[in-house]
């Protein structure tokens, strides 16, 4: 088991690692709008907040050697899933040709009002 830590993503904000790698897979934690360098929280459109998580997630996969397409599963909270289309949009233009797996649901809250959390799992 290797723990995945990278001053290029936001640092944990509790007691978990940003991911950890086993038996060939790389587990995330969730990503929310969080900006590594400072460490502050994103406000904004639901668009600006998925592009930053994805480029949070896209420095935890290169900290772990790996890259979106070798992503198997991802996991999408989100505060509004009328907010659904265009997340989709930031996701599909971000993603590429990548076509992980993928659910995608409403929940009730997320750390710091974040309209958006997102975790995935992948192929080292």
């Amino acid at each position: 088991m290797k723990i995945i830590n990278t001053p290029s993503a936001p640092a944990a904000i509790g007691p978990y690692s940003q991911g950890i790698i086993s038996n060939g897979f790389l587990f995330t934690s969730g990503q929310i709008p969080l900006v590594p360098e400072d460490m502050s929280f994103l406000e904004g459109t639901i668009q600006e907040q998925t592009k930053q998580v994805l480029k949070n997630l896209d420095a935890v996969l290169a900290a772990a050697g790996t890259s979106w397409d070798r992503v198997i599963k991802m996991n999408v909270y989100m505060m509004d899933l009328a907010d659904f289309g265009k997340m989709n949009e930031v996701y599909e233009q971000h993603l590429g040709a990548a076509k992980p797996a993928r659910s995608t649901v409403q929940v009730a809250a997320l750390p710091r009002g974040a309209k958006i959390e997102i975790e995935l799992v992948a192929q080292v």
